[in-house]
């Protein structure tokens, strides 16, 4: 059996920064305005839930306590159906860059870090 070397490459430190940088300018390309979007979105949500807590504290409400007290109520859901929103977008805005850099930085011929399949054997048969 003859004796195998395998050559691995290594990168100076100033080419991988290089590449760290040109990948990181082209995830936040692939994921375009979809931030300034997301949390647009959200305060959207905010100033919609204040508006029909407003109306609907108006029509229950025969006082002007009514309408203050449904403005609250509907600032404070639609703020956290807001919140629920911006966070769901943000997940998958995250996600969405993760993959556009690990493809760049893997295409340079960079190591990414990835998830190992661990074969796993199947429970034991009952007899």
């Amino acid at each position: 059996m003859t004796n195998c070397r395998m050559s691995i490459l290594y990168k100076p430190f100033e080419v991988f920064a290089e590449d760290d940088q040109v990948c990181r300018q082209f995830a936040q390309q692939q994921i375009g305005q979809g931030a300034a979007n997301a949390q647009n979105q959200g305060l959207g949500t905010a100033v919609a839930g204040t508006a029909i807590g407003t109306a609907a504290g108006a029509l229950i409400g025969r006082s002007g306590g009514g309408a203050a007290t449904g403005a609250g109520v509907g600032l404070i859901a639609g703020s956290a159906i807001g919140a629920g929103e911006t966070d769901r977008s943000s997940r998958g805005l995250q996600r969405r860059y993760d993959i556009a850099y690990e493809q760049c930085m893997y295409s340079k011929g960079n190591q990414v870090p990835g998830y190992v399949y661990q074969n796993t054997p199947p429970p034991p048969r009952n007899r």
